[in-house]
Parts: C-alpha cells; sequence; structure tokens
C-alpha cells in the first residue's frame, strides 16, 4: 500500500458564480457548506493520475440502486471503481441527473453580461466555468460527463417528469466526501439550470479539505451493497 500522504488544509470560500479545480488525495474529505442556503454546485470527477477515468453517473446509480446522492453511496469511476463515498451528508438529496447550465440557457432564461460590460458582476454558465477549470489540467469539451449537483433537489413525478425542489437545502447545510482515490474534483457554483428563479444568484460555499480515515472492511459505505465491496477492492488493487 501507498504511505500516508500529507494533507495540508483547505478552508476558503468558493464565491457565487466561482469555479475551482484540486486533486484531492486518498484519505482526504472535502466538506461543501451551503452558506447562505439554496446553493447549487456543478461537480466533475476525475482520477488524478488518469482522467480519461472519471465519474460515471449511470454505474453510480444503477450499482446502488438510487436516484439520488446523499450519506452512504458510493461514487463510480467509469472503470467499476470508487473515486470518493458520501460519508457525511445533512440535505438529504443531490442530483446527478439534469445536467448543467450552458450558455445558450443562462442567456435565454437569465440574460447574458460579459466580462466587458459588467466586470465582477459578469455571469458565466456552469459549462464555461467547468471547461475554464478543466482546460488547466489539459482537459477540454470532450471531457465534460454528467456532473453532480450539489444541494439540489429534482423531484420524479409518477410520469418521470422532472421538477425542481426549491427551498432544498437550507443555510450550513452540508455534504462531504471521502477520496478512495487521488481524484481531480471540478467545481462551478452556478444555478441550476431547472431553477425557476427570474433573478441570476449564484451562492457562495464553503470548502474544507481535512484528513480522514481509509475506509475500513466495516465502513458503511463498503459495505452498503455487493457491488460496493466489488468496487472498494477494485479502487484499492490500484495501489499494490
Amino acid at each position: 500500500m501507498h504511505a500516508a500522504v500529507d494533507v495540508p488544509k483547505l478552508d476558503l470560500t468558493l464565491p457565487g458564480g466561482g469555479s475551482l479545480a484540486r486533486v484531492c488525495r486518498r484519505a482526504s474529505a472535502l466538506t461543501l457548506v451551503d452558506l447562505e442556503g439554496g446553493a447549487n454546485v456543478a461537480a466533475l470527477l476525475y482520477l488524478a493520475k488518469n482522467p480519461l477515468e472519471r465519474y460515471c453517473m449511470p454505474d453510480t446509480l444503477k450499482a446502488q440502486h438510487v436516484s439520488r446522492l446523499t450519506s452512504g453511496v458510493a461514487l463510480y469511476s467509469d472503470m467499476g471503481r470508487v473515486l470518493a463515498s458520501i460519508v457525511h451528508d445533512s440535505c438529504g438529496w443531490h442530483d446527478t441527473i439534469t445536467g448543467h447550465t450552458t450558455p445558450a440557457l443562462l442567456a435565454a432564461r437569465w440574460g447574458p453580461r460579459s466580462y466587458q460590460q459588467a466586470r465582477n458582476e459578469c455571469r458565466r454558465s456552469a459549462r464555461e466555468l467547468l471547461l475554464i477549470e478543466l482546460a488547466k489540467h489539459g482537459l477540454g469539451p470532450r471531457d465534460l460527463i454528467a456532473n453532480i449537483n450539489f444541494f439540489t433537489k429534482v423531484a420524479i413525478g409518477a410520469d418521470g417528469e422532472l421538477s425542481y425542489v426549491r427551498e432544498h437545502s437550507p443555510p450550513a447545510a452540508s455534504v462531504t466526501l471521502r477520496f478512495e482515490l487521488d481524484t481531480l474534483v471540478v467545481l462551478a457554483s452556478t444555478p441550476h439550470p431547472l431553477d425557476p428563479d427570474e433573478q441570476w444568484r449564484p451562492r457562495p460555499v464553503g470548502l474544507v479539505i481535512e484528513h480522514a480515515a481509509q475506509a475500513a472492511e466495516d465502513d458503511p459505505v463498503r459495505r452498503a451493497c455487493p457491488e460496493n465491496e466489488r468496487g472498494f477492492a477494485a479502487s484499492e488493487a490500484t495501489l499494490l
């Protein structure tokens, strides 16, 4: 097994309309805090040493028979390995089905504002922000994948219709990811594409990275279902 890696603590605020990319090491934990309530954070995950391997929404959901993310859920890569686990969640539901805002959607719903027009009050869609961060790591449009929307709940009706749930995330709601492999995390704090608010109001989010104990044999996420046992074993096999 690899030796323990020192994990510097990161404690900062991701401003509304801001973005960030960071490699989170195995045996570290990232906590996101909805500081004001009503936040939405689009998130992408990639295996740090080989970003061709990345978060896979379909495998994550079907392996665990869920339609949303919350505490106890493992986040799978497209190679069947567990990149991260949700080990704490006071919000109860995080969307990973309905995507992120695009420049066209932003312009149609909220109206465009360029940097030349509005300086720090400019508006960028989640797609633009994610691409900016991906470019810093040699990645581009073809590397965009189905994202996670932390702090957002999208209800699914009896006929399959999707509806945005207002006021789902209260102030100080938080969710913690424990990383099972070194993972490149890309974040953008922008409104959800189904958010009906007529005003463009991206919310700030607090971020904290700390050490975390590695998953033991009796870890609740690992033991949640047989598929998770296999996913954790596949992750750990890459460390031998």
